[in-house]
């Protein structure tokens, strides 16, 4: 539901509430804009579901790279000593 959220943001530029999700059709408060079909919601929150969870991937292989590298004593990264620091 969140993916669907955001991409209705990201499709409008504003916030919106689904209020109800069934198999072909979401009800949503979308005051006096005119409504984004199901269809384009849906790809959109795959997009961005997609990204989120290829960023987790990401983060991870440098987490590992970084753990490696310690245990051998070898100089990380920026970006490897973050996934470790913050």
């Amino acid at each position: 539901m969140y993916f669907k959220q955001q991409a209705i943001k990201e499709i409008t530029g504003k916030d919106y509430v689904i209020l109800n999700e069934h198999l072909d059709t979401y009800e949503v408060l979308w005051g006096e804009d005119t409504p984004v079909d199901k269809a384009t919601i849906d790809a959109k929150a795959t997009e961005l579901e997609t990204a989120y969870n290829n960023s987790l991937t990401e983060k991870d292989n440098l987490k590992a790279s970084a753990k490696t590298k310690l245990m051998n004593g070898e100089a990380l990264t920026k970006e490897e000593a973050d996934t470790i620091v913050l």
